[in-house]
C-alpha cells in the first residue's frame, strides 16, 4: 500500500529517471504544491498513444494539486528534435506548424484540465523564443553548451552514426533547455517531465538553469531557484516492442485518424501480459483490485482495460459505441453502425476490381504483399466469406445492400459503403 505521491506514481510505472529522486519525491510529497511542465511539440495534427504516458502523469500530478504548464513546441517543431531519428525530420511550414498547435491544444484538453481548480497553463514556446535574434540567443545560450558533451548525448546518436546530423538540429537541445529557464523565472517552474527518449533534453534544461541561475540578483546561494527532471519510460510491451503501431500506421486520438472502435480494438488486441500494466498506466483503479481482476478473469480484464483508455480518450458515449460495435461483430447484436466504414465508387466496380487493388486502396492492408500473404494464411474473408485467391475480382453481384464487410485475422474489420461519384 503507498503512502505518498511520489510512491504511487512508482507503484503505478510512471517514474523512470529523476535528476534527483530524494529531492523530487519530498518535493511532490510537500505541503506547498510545485509548479511542473511537458512539453509536446506538434509534428502532426493529432497526438498519438506516444503522448499518453506523460499527459497520465501531468494529470496525475494536477490531481494532487500540483500546478501544471503544457508547452506546444510552436517553435521547436520547425527545428525538428533528433532525438532517436536515423534521418533529419521532414521541415514543416510556420502554416503547418500553426494548425498543428491549435489542433494539439485541443486534443491535449482531453487528459489534462484546463478549467475549474488548478487548471492548467497551455503555453505557446514560439511567444518568448521568436523575441530573439539569432545572434541574441547564442550569446544568452549557446555559450553554456559544449559541443563535445552535446555530441555525446544519446539525443544525437543515431543521426551521428547516419552521419547526417546538421547545424539547425543542434539547435533543438538549446531550445528546448531555455524553454525551462523561461518557465523557471517567470512561473516559478521546478520540475520538467517527458518521457525517457527526452532525458538529454531534459537533462540539458536543469543544466542550463543552474548555470544561469547561478548569479540571480537580490538571492543566496540557498535561495537560487533549483530544477529538476522526471522521466517515464516509454510504453513498450512485454516483449519489448514499442507499443502504438498498427497495420494501418501509428495509432492517433484524433477521430479521422483512428476511430474509437479501431482505438477499441487496438488495446482488446494487447497481449495478456500487458494487460495489468494498461490498467495502471490509464485507469484510477486501486492496484489491488486490478492485480485481482487480471488474475482471476483476463478476458474481463482486457475489456475493462480497453474500455476504460477508450473512455478517456474519446468520452463514454464513443467508448460505450465502440464496445457495442465490437459485441455486433461477435454474434451478440446487429448493430454495425460503429464499426469502421469507407466509401467507394460503385462505378468502379461495375467491370470487376481486383480484390487485393481494392483492400490496400482501402488502407485495409499496408501494401500488396501483407495483402496476399493474408489470404494464403485463409486470414481475409469478405461479407464472412474467405478469400482463397490474389487473383479474386469483386463485382456488383458481390455488394449487399449494408456493403461490404472485410475481416482481416479475428478482430479487425472494416465496413465498405458503395456511393456514386
Amino acid at each position: 500500500m503507498t503512502n505518498t505521491f511520489f510512491d504511487y506514481l512508482k507503484e503505478r510505472g510512471y517514474v523512470y529517471q529523476a535528476t534527483n529522486e530524494a529531492e523530487i519525491k519530498k518535493r511532490i510529497d510537500g505541503d506547498k504544491p510545485i509548479t511542473f511542465y511537458l512539453g509536446i511539440d506538434p509534428t502532426a495534427d493529432s497526438l498519438h498513444i506516444g503522448h499518453f504516458f506523460a499527459l497520465m502523469m501531468f494529470r496525475h500530478l494536477q490531481k494532487m494539486g500540483h500546478h501544471g504548464i503544457l508547452v506546444i513546441g510552436g517553435a521547436t517543431a520547425l527545428v525538428g528534435d533528433p532525438t532517436g531519428k536515423s534521418d533529419m525530420r521532414r521541415m514543416m511550414t510556420k502554416e503547418e506548424v500553426a494548425r498543428n498547435v491549435e489542433e494539439v491544444k485541443t486534443l491535449a484538453k482531453r487528459f489534462i484540465k484546463t478549467d475549474g481548480d488548478n487548471p492548467a497553463l497551455i503555453l505557446d514556446n514560439s511567444d518568448w523564443i521568436n523575441s530573439f535574434t539569432y545572434v541574441d540567443f547564442m550569446r544568452l545560450v549557446g555559450v553554456h553548451f559544449n559541443v563535445n558533451k552535446m555530441l555525446a548525448s544519446e539525443a544525437y546518436s543515431k543521426r551521428l552514426e547516419n552521419g547526417g546530423l546538421t547545424f539547425l538540429e543542434m539547435g533543438y537541445m538549446l531550445m528546448q533547455a531555455y524553454d525551462f529557464l523561461h518557465l523557471n523565472r517567470t512561473y516559478g517552474c521546478s520540475l520538467e517531465i517527458g518521457g525517457s527518449d527526452q532525458w538529454g533534453n531534459i537533462v540539458a534544461g536543469t543544466e542550463l538553469s543552474r548555470k544561469m541561475n547561478f548569479h540571480v540578483e537580490g538571492k543566496t546561494k540557498e535561495e537560487r531557484p533549483d530544477t529538476f527532471g522526471l522521466t517515464c519510460p516509454l510504453l513498450m510491451t512485454k516483449e519489448g516492442k514499442k507499443m502504438g503501431k498498427t497495420e494501418q500506421g501509428t495509432l492517433w486520438v484524433a477521430r479521422d485518424k483512428t476511430t474509437p472502435f479501431a482505438f477499441y480494438q487496438y488495446f482488446y488486441n494487447t497481449g495478456d501480459e500487458d494487460t495489468e500494466m494498461l490498467l495502471k498506466l490509464f485507469t484510477d483503479i486501486p492496484t489491488k483490485e486490478i492485480q485481482d481482476l487480471c488474475q482471476n478473469d483476463i478476458i474481463s480484464a482486457k475489456r475493462r482495460m480497453a474500455y476504460e483508455v477508450t473512455k478517456l480518450v474519446h468520452g463514454e458515449e464513443e467508448a460505450n459505441k465502440a464496445v457495442e460495435a465490437a459485441q455486433s461483430l461477435f454474434g451478440k447484436g446487429t448493430n454495425l453502425d460503429n464499426v469502421p466504414s469507407a466509401q467507394y465508387d460503385v462505378d468502379r466496380v461495375k467491370e470487376g476490381v481486383n480484390v487485393v487493388d481494392f483492400a490496400v486502396e482501402l488502407s485495409f492492408f499496408p501494401s500488396k504483399g501483407e495483402a496476399r500473404r493474408m489470404i494464403q494464411q485463409g486470414g481475409f474473408s469478405i461479407n464472412g466469406k474467405k478469400v482463397v485467391s490474389a487473383e479474386e475480382m469483386i463485382t456488383l453481384e458481390d455488394i449487399k445492400e449494408d456493403g461490404l464487410l472485410l475481416q482481416r485475422g479475428k478482430k479487425n474489420f472494416l465496413r465498405v459503403l458503395f456511393k456514386k461519384d
